[in-house]
């Protein structure tokens, strides 16, 4: 089972392939589960934040 392909066809596929991957990536990031801080303790928050601070 040989197949020949040209050149164009090849470099076509490949774009294919390369548009499907962008659309995946950019439907996983608009469904991606955004953080809400509201669920975290505000001390918990403030330690946070201090720990930051004081690791610059």
């Amino acid at each position: 089972m040989e197949n020949n392909y040209s050149v164009e066809e090849i470099l076509s596929a490949i774009d294919d392939l390369q548009k499907i991957k962008k659309e995946k990536k950019i439907i996983s990031i608009k469904n991606a589960p955004k953080t809400d801080s509201s669920i975290i303790p505000k001390d918990t928050l403030k330690l946070i934040e201090e720990a930051e601070k004081n690791k610059s």
